[in-house]
């Protein structure tokens, strides 16, 4: 099994609405929870109780429609919140993601390293010293992981940032932009994807489901072609859609009827029948 380090902050753990899209269920992704790989369901992180949707579900779904008959683990570490001063190599963020990626890694194959984070920082001068920071950050982990060649995957800011709401915290987010761009040209096996026209919640600040979608497929996009992607795709909008159009196999059809049931969206006779006909 293959495996992704998932870290930042509330965009990479996600805080689109559940509701707003099509549920990514694949029983070949997987999700490391309670030291056990599990069967993916979103919020794959659980950083808050307001957990939604995130980058990772659609990337993750893409990886495998790009690579049948194998399975991806999915390792969440993202914070809520954090700046990057919480992530630095001597920090419990740090210290945390290296521990869960070192245990991912006794029983899959590391194959990517997703980073977004930068809305805590695009204020108040901030970004001068963030590429230094991100430098640490990085080159630490590669150190810690034994992983000198795995991409790593550089997020940028989303452009309805600094307009309204939650999102006019963040001034500086283009200067921040700058750097993770600039950060991931000038250092081997780095890429940047775009936070260009994406959408937020009607928190100015978190981007939402749909986009979400649209942004992991950005990430797998930079992944499967070991480049930079610095414009929206042009077809993003159908590969999302598509993700959901596949059939979904026995052992998906009962997990989705039983989590159905287990939140009391269905009833007994109803998750009784759906399993009778898988």
């Amino acid at each position: 099994m293959k495996s992704v380090l998932l870290i930042g902050q509330s965009n990479m753990a996600g805080r689109g609405f559940l509701q707003d899209v099509t549920p990514v269920c694949d029983e070949r992704i997987f999700m490391l929870r309670n030291g056990r790989w599990q069967m993916m369901t979103e919020p794959v992180h659980f950083d808050r109780a307001i957990a939604g949707v995130g980058p990772a579900a659609s990337f993750a779904q893409a990886w495998c429609n790009a690579n049948p008959g194998e399975q991806l683990g999915l390792i969440p570490c993202a914070e809520g919140g954090s700046a990057i001063d919480e992530w630095a190599v001597e920090g419990t963020l740090f210290r945390h993601a290296v521990s869960e990626a070192k245990y991912a890694m006794e029983q899959s194959q590391l194959a990517a390293i997703l980073w977004h984070q930068g809305e805590n920082d695009s204020q108040s001068g901030k970004y001068k010293d963030y590429y230094q920071k991100l430098d640490r950050i990085v080159t630490r982990l590669r150190e810690e992981l034994d992983a000198p060649e795995i991409p790593f995957i550089i997020g940028g800011l989303g452009s309805y940032l600094g307009k309204t709401a939650f999102g006019l915290s963040c001034p500086e987010y283009e200067l921040v932009n700058q750097e993770l761009l600039r950060y991931a040209e000038n250092n081997e096996h780095c890429y940047f994807v775009t936070g260009k026209e994406l959408n937020s919640n009607p928190d100015g600040i978190h981007i939402n489901a749909e986009s979400q979608r649209r942004f992991g497929i950005r990430y797998f996009k930079a992944y499967e072609s070991n480049a930079h992607v610095l414009t929206p795709l042009n077809d993003e909008s159908q590969l999302v859609k598509a993700l959901g159009q596949r059939e979904h196999t026995a052992a998906e059809k009962r997990y989705l009827a039983l989590e159905q049931f287990t939140l009391g969206k269905s009833t007994l006779e109803e998750v009784m029948d759906a399993l009778k006909q898988v």
